[in-house]
């Protein structure tokens, strides 16, 4: 999970002005690959795609490049930034996608599921703005990251058992929750990371 850089004063940039990364950029070259052998790109298109692809310098930049390739939960940037919501069902977000500072968040008799291993925070405190009514909301966040409930909830449950560092990102999650579940969690630590310092220690 990345946090971009910035003054504390400074108005946070548009989801899809962020700088790319190294990486990220070898994420759509190697979605454009698969789709030069599978066919759905001629070797001329693939070639003029991932110089594009390298050179790009924003994530908005690398995004149009596999818009037409594959649904939008198998993009390898996700840049979307609208609220997320589910209505009597299950919606998850995950992968190489972008937090923005707030992110208002809606579940009807639904459940979200956002996982934030692999996400990019715009900036080190984040407020999940909800309204939950009967749903559930499950956050898998990475070692280091503190989950805070703030929000209002009534006859709802909660769980939090995270890692967070001292001086690490905060999650918020403020809004109203009514006979709503929030749990929170961080990835089981394989046996041999549990004898490895915490992150800030």
């Amino acid at each position: 999970m990345d946090i971009p850089r910035r003054p504390a004063t400074e108005q946070p940039t548009r989801v899809r002005d962020l700088r790319a990364s190294d990486a990220d950029r070898e994420r759509v070259v190697a979605l454009l690959s698969e789709a030069l052998v599978d066919g759905r790109l001629t070797v001329e298109e693939h070639s003029e795609r991932a110089d594009r692809a390298y050179a790009a310098r924003t994530l908005g930049e690398l995004t149009g490049l596999t818009g037409d390739l594959g649904p939008e939960g198998a993009q390898p940037i996700l840049v979307d930034d609208r609220p997320v919501w589910v209505l009597c069902g299950r919606t998850r977000r995950g992968g190489r996608w972008v937090v923005p500072v707030k992110l208002p968040l809606l579940a009807l008799f639904g459940t979200v599921e956002l996982d934030l291993r692999e996400a990019i925070l715009q900036r080190s405190h984040i407020v999940i703005d909800s309204l939950v009514l009967g749903g559930r909301v499950r956050l898998l966040v990475p070692e280091g990251v503190r989950v805070d409930i703030t929000g209002r909830t009534i006859l709802s449950t909660r769980g939090v058992r995270t890692r967070p560092a001292p001086k690490g990102p905060t999650i918020e999650i403020g809004g109203t929750l009514i006979f709503a579940s929030v749990r929170a969690r961080s990835p089981k630590r394989r046996l041999r990371d549990r004898f490895r310092p915490r992150p800030g220690r």
